[in-house]
This record gives C-alpha cells, structure tokens and sequence, in this order.
C-alpha cells in the first residue's frame, strides 16, 4: 500500500501497542480496537491488520533491526525491511525521526543472525524445534510458518456438492479464475481460496453449504472415520468445526455429542448447528473432564476424538502471537491437562471402538510423547496407523503411524493425531 497517511501508521502503531502488551489474543485485542475506531474504512481496517500481524509473524528480526520493541520504530522496519519500501516511497508518512529510523534499519547488517532471529522466534521455541527436527528442517518450517495461510473452505456434503459450490464461487469471481479458486488436494471436501474473502454473508455460508475450515482440521474428521448410525463423542469440541464435519461423514445418522467447558464456544456451535442442516448433535456443557455428565457414558462410544487444549502453535500462520504468548510452562501445565483429559476419555470407548487423540501442536512434547504414555499406561489399547485409516478412505496423506501435518509439506496448519483402538475383549474391569 503506497501513500500511507501518517495517521494511518500512528492507528497501527497504536493497535500493535495494545496487542504487545499481552492483554488477550492479537484477533481479540485487534477486535476490540475496531469497534473503538469506527471511522477507519475497509481499506484502512485492512491496512492496519496487515501490518500488526505482518509485524508480529517478524518481530524476533524486527526487535533486531528497530533496537526494542518500541510499536512506531518496528513498524518502520516493517515497512522498509520486509515491506521492501523505499524511503522515498515513504516521504510523505513518515515524520523527520521515523526517516532517521528508517535510514538506520535499512543501513543495519543482517548478516551472521542467529538462528532463533532467522527463524523469528524465542529462543525456548527455536530450541525445541531444533531438537527435534534439526536446525535445516526446523528453519524451513518456522518460515512456511512465517507465511499468511490461504482460506479454506468445508463443503457441507448433507446440503451441497463440492461441484456445485466450486463452479458457484468461479462464476462469481472475476477477479479470480478457475486456477486460484481449486479443490483441496488432501480433503475430499474442501475448496481453497487464494484470499480471504468476507463469508460470512455470502449465500453458501448463510445457507450452511461452505464452513471456514482448514485442510487439516478437515483431515482430522476423516481420522476419526465415523460410521452411519454409531455414537461418538468430541470432548473437547469447541465452535464444532471437526463436530459438524463428522456429523456430514455420517450422513446425519446415530448419534453425535459434542461435550465443551465453555459455554460461548457451544453457543457458537449452536448457530453453526442451525445452518448444517444436522439434527443428529446434541451438545453438553461440562464443568471438566471429571464431570459426572459423562460417568453415565463410560464405555458407549464408538469413535471418541480428543482434539486436546494445546500451545496452538501448529497454527502460527493464522496466530502469529501465540509464539510469543506462550511460555515453557505453559507447554508442561498443557501435557499435565493433555494426560488427564486422554485417560478420562478411553473410558467412554467402548470394546473395540477407538479413542483419537489431537492437537493443532508442532512439539513433541505435546505429541508423540502424550500418545506413547499413554500406550504405556493403557494395555488396552493399541496405535491404529493413522496411513492405514486414510488410506481407506482414498486420502492421499501418508506421514506414518501418527498424522502429522506441517504447512511447507501439507500446505496446511500443523496438526498431530494418533489413532487407539480398545481391545474387543470383555473381561476389562468396570470403568471408574
């Protein structure tokens, strides 16, 4: 964007300085600044949005270049570091100390950076990430993560065709054409969109035929491989997207609960629920995961996915901030609520039925090492390769006995999932 007005820069630098002091997630903070500034227009919304988040997906290079994190002087190095703009093109909207700014980062040597800056990350995060994919891999996935991710769209196969809704967005889009508007390659029911467009009050979204939701969390649902006519259960479903693609996959038949603690997420799936068109979800407030609702459904469900609280930062494209909200103790507080909320969902599978466990996570940590204990802790189950399940299916995604998804391979968020399976005997002593 050329020409930008200095008040356009001074709204920015006053949204990034909100956001930087840790008060929520950059979406709510950013939010919240909107409905405070009316004024600002589409463009400039936009504008603004793109800066603060372009800023937060580079600020381990930005702090470097601006010397701190002062919002005004990393914005600057935004624009003429990574923005690539020059300093005449900024003349008009920078004031006599922000072009001394300016000439400074632009003059500043990035050579020789350390591999936690390359990577714009902290340094707890970049070593994990190291350690566990070697520093080549590990620096190839912290900048795919450094990328905007695409849109993707679900298509509600209970109520519309990917077809249909295919040729419906091409016709529409004389801007776009058939090659940026394309069917998923993993999802047999996605479409992705080269932008973001405003859905919300498109008809196909208002007719509950499209929902937002990523590759991989439609992947996810397939995982799980829910039949016509059993019961299943998500534990952790949150606004339902995995919920509502499981209950497509079964064709709005058996029985589907979708268990949550917060009540404004299933107040959220309710409107959702509304447009799919599904009749077959019933969804439950629960206190915890210790809540006596779910005593009385031990040993009843077919499929039980787990898709577990976790750090989130599978998802830094889309929430750049998490990777620096987040902190080493927040990660091992997580595995100690991943464990619980895991063992306490295996007594709600019954014989033979299986237990699917998920985090949109890239650390092991929070991963393989949560699926091996718990294969360690629970004789009665056993790892079902996730390869094996998809292949079934026609899914072309083969990452071995555990899903595991990364956006440079997948073009994807990144997603971890196991698959367990509980024996089909019944000699297994009562459930507590």
């Amino acid at each position: 964007m050329k020409n930008i007005h200095p008040q356009l820069l001074r709204f920015a630098g006053t949204a990034l300085a909100d956001i930087l002091a840790g008060t929520g997630p950059a979406d709510a903070v950013l939010g919240s600044f909107f409905r405070n500034n009316r004024e600002l227009g589409t463009k400039e919304r936009a504008f603004v949005a793109e800066s603060v988040y372009g800023v937060l997906r580079r600020k381990r290079l930005l702090s470097y270049l601006a010397d701190g994190d002062d919002p005004r002087k990393l914005l600057v190095a935004w624009l003429v570091r990574v923005q690539g703009m020059s300093l005449r093109d900024l003349e008009d909207t920078l004031n006599t100390q922000q072009k001394e700014w300016a000439q400074e980062i632009k003059a500043k040597n990035t050579d020789n950076l350390s591999l936690a800056i390359q990577a714009d990350m902290p340094d707890w995060l970049w070593e994990k990430l190291s350690a566990q994919y070697g520093d080549e891999q590990a620096l190839t996935i912290a900048r795919s993560m450094q990328q905007q991710a695409m849109m993707d769209l679900r298509v509600n196969t209970i109520k519309a065709t990917r077809e249909d809704v295919l040729a419906k967005f091409i016709s529409e889009n004389t801007q776009l054409n058939q090659d940026t508007i394309v069917p998923t390659p993993l999802s047999p029911t996605g479409i992705r969109l080269p932008q973001r467009l405003n859905i919300s009050r498109h008809i196909l979204f208002t007719e509950g035929k499209v929902e937002v939701q990523d590759e991989g969390s439609q992947l996810l649902a397939h995982l799980v491989a829910p039949r016509r006519g059993e019961m299943i259960a998500d534990l952790c479903a949150g606004a339902g997207g995995k919920t509502l693609a499981m209950g497509a996959l079964m064709r709005n038949t058996g029985r589907l609960y979708a268990f949550d603690i917060s009540e404004k997420r299933l107040t959220n799936l309710g409107q959702r629920l509304k447009r799919s068109g599904l009749s077959n979800l019933h969804s439950q407030l629960i206190s915890s995961e210790q809540d006596a609702k779910l005593k009385r459904l031990n040993g009843k469900f077919n499929r039980v996915l787990v898709d577990a609280p976790c750090s989130g930062l599978g998802t830094l494209r889309r929430n750049p901030d998490l990777k620096w909200r987040q902190t080493p103790q927040d990660v091992l507080e997580l595995k100690g609520k991943q464990t619980s909320i895991l063992a306490r969902a295996a007594k709600l599978v019954k014989a033979g039925g299986r237990l699917i466990y998920a985090t949109c996570s890239l650390l092991s940590d929070e991963n393989e090492a949560i699926a091996d204990a718990f294969l360690a802790a629970h004789p009665d189950f056993k790892l079902i390769p996730a390869n094996e399940v998809l292949a079934q299916q026609q899914i072309p995604v083969d990452t071995g006995e555990y899903l595991k998804l990364l956006p440079h391979l997948h073009q994807t968020d990144g997603f971890f999932a196991a698959v367990f399976e509980k024996a089909a005997a019944s000699s297994e002593p009562a459930a507590a």
